[in-house]
């Protein structure tokens, strides 16, 4: 059937009053303002993500200032991935919705809600204003814009790929990928230009509010645009003929014939994308967190790279409309699983290079009797004060600092010590102190500590004269190619798997879900390096992840460039 026998066939009289008596596929004008209002949302979504890789400090400050500081960054990261967490709930919630009244209302709304809740964080307290209630209120309005997220993606790809015309389908849809990395330059731009307009001292007290009062303008006019949009032309099809389902969420994992698509895709191809999504971008918070760059110069090099990243974008998404989606897929799993370990250390070499001298000279090594050595990743500890072996205090004591160590077993009862080059500083146990005790001996035991590895150049930030800016942006440019090449044609991919009745509700669970694996890479990183003091441990979860999206993608998942979507039974 071509399509031109497929768009005269989707005008029918009960469309008359929604749509022109026109093919959809001869008004590129049309097209591009469908792509624009659905890629939008994604803009506001790699924009509020993004800022909190150069905010991550200050919103530690800000919000979980009552924690101890290696806590702080890993509950500030937790509060960027706990949206990933709601995701799905979102996607059962709009994807269903979408598949029953229409994609264009239900992304409507979900514009609305991320929009109004990333406003409100820069209006939220402090913890010093109102103590708990202000993490916990920033957690909430995370959950919020995750439940939106989860049916934003969904509602915008679909919709983009129902008026798309087939041969043009890959390029389309990678449109809100393209936009996302949009989003992050914009978020950076904003950033960039608070700070040099207010100072720095002013922006990390209250001029960090400003980038996200101003998504408002985002919101605003993504709402106007959306509401201009007529309904998809599939859509109208579907419903017109009576072939909608009336219960997608039961049909679509109910059946194991949908179910089984749902499991694949998730396993075969999201999880691996959102792994190497989150890849591209960890450098933002190890260079920010660990290497300590120049914040400029931080801000200089995302901005850098996200220029080629975009072009990649660009570039991937209209390949997989000549040779398809899963070739482009698999090379970009397999490529970014390979190049991610000499890239992160080749970071660490031009980001800062007094570091790595430090490292190979005066090697930080932690001796501990292993049987001490307790959890160091644990949210329900809230303070020191409940009690942590010598193991325990020397590991927090170096890692809250961002500086990497070495373990080594320790002779069995005897305390933990930590040796910077010659220097030997011995930890204690603060099973048996009280609070006042404990203030005073770690007070003591962390300023010994700073001592020795600032007398063996650790601590300093990384000079700005010496970090290669160009350097950075090319390695950065270089892993986010093939993050391009794996996540461009994940949309389309999807989409040509589900039928239009439960497409929406499909789509956005198994995305969502897959992305659990790679919002939470920040976090696992970060919490792998406080336990190993690698920089790199995080590593080993990147590429088994993304070589198990390898092999089930690659051995399980079809092609599907070229089918049309209303015969997708």
């Amino acid at each position: 059937m071509t399509e031109a026998t497929v768009s005269s066939r989707q005008i029918g009289s009960k469309e008359t009053e929604t749509m022109p008596q026109t093919n959809v596929h001869e008004q590129p004008g049309r097209l591009r303002r469908v792509i624009v209002a659905s890629s939008l949302g994604a803009v506001f979504e790699a924009y509020d993500l993004v800022l909190y890789g150069p905010l991550a400090a200050i919103i530690a400050t800000q919000f979980f200032s009552g924690l101890d500081q290696a806590y702080a960054y890993i509950f500030t990261l937790l509060s960027a991935a706990i949206t990933y967490v709601a995701r799905p709930f979102g996607g059962l919630v709009f994807g269903r919705l979408g598949d029953l009244v229409g994609r264009k209302h239900t992304f409507l709304l979900t514009i609305l809600i991320m929009g109004i809740s990333t406003v409100i964080i820069g209006l939220l307290p402090n913890y010093a204003a109102i103590g708990i209630a202000s993490p916990i209120l920033l957690m909430t309005l995370r959950i919020v814009q995750g439940l939106a997220f989860g049916g934003e993606f969904g509602g915008a790809v679909t919709f983009i790929a129902e008026h798309a015309p087939a041969g043009k389908r890959g390029f389309a849809t990678s449109s809100v990928a393209i936009t996302m990395a949009c989003g992050l330059v914009l978020a950076i731009l904003v950033v960039l230009a608070c700070e040099l307009l207010v100072g720095k001292e002013a922006f990390e007290a209250w001029g960090w509010r400003i980038p996200f009062l101003l998504s408002a303008v985002l919101m605003l006019i993504s709402v106007y645009i959306r509401l201009r949009l007529q309904e998809s032309p599939v859509f109208l099809k579907m419903k017109r003929t009576g072939q909608g389902s009336t219960q997608p969420i039961k049909e679509a994992f109910g059946r194991w014939r949908y179910l089984r698509t749902s499991l694949l895709v998730l396993f075969g191809a999201v999880a691996g994308q959102a792994v190497a999504t989150a890849t591209g971008a960890y450098p933002i918070y190890m260079l920010m967190l660990n290497l300590k760059i120049d914040p400029f110069l931080l801000h200089y090099t995302i901005l850098g790279y996200s220029v080629f990243f975009v072009l990649f974008m660009i570039m991937a998404g209209w390949i997989s409309d000549r040779i398809g989606r899963k070739p482009v897929m698999l090379a970009g799993f397999l490529g970014t699983a390979i190049v991610a370990y000499p890239i992160f250390q080749s970071i660490t070499h031009y980001a800062h290079p007094g570091l790595e001298a430090s490292i190979k000279e005066s090697p930080v090594i932690i001796s501990a009797d292993p049987r001490q050595c307790g959890s160091y990743f644990d949210p329900t500890r809230f303070s020191l004060s409940e009690g942590s072996s010598s193991c325990d205090m020397a590991r927090r004591a170096v890692a809250k600092l961002g500086v990497p160590y070495v373990n080594r077993d320790a002779p069995e009862d005897g305390p933990a010590n930590i040796a910077v080059g010659n220097d030997i500083i011995v930890s204690f146990n603060a099973h048996s102190l009280d609070e006042a005790a404990l203030a005073k001996e770690s007070s003591a035991f962390n300023a010994a500590v700073k001592a020795a590895l600032s007398a063996h150049g650790y601590l300093t930030s990384a000079p700005a004269d010496k970090t290669n800016v160009p350097a950075l942006i090319g390695l950065l440019a270089l892993l986010n190619f093939f993050v391009a090449l794996a996540s461009a044609p994940l949309a389309i991919w999807m989409i040509e798997m589900f039928p239009t009745r439960i497409r929406y509700t499909a789509l956005a669970l198994s995305y969502n879900i897959g992305g659990w694996f790679g919002g939470f890479l920040p976090t696992i990183a970060y919490a792998a390096f406080y336990a190993t003091g690698d920089l790199y441990a995080g590593v080993w979860y990147i590429a088994t992840m993304l070589l198990i999206s390898f092999l089930i993608g690659g051995l399980f998942l079809p092609e599907t460039r070229g089918r049309q979507l209303e015969s997708i039974a």
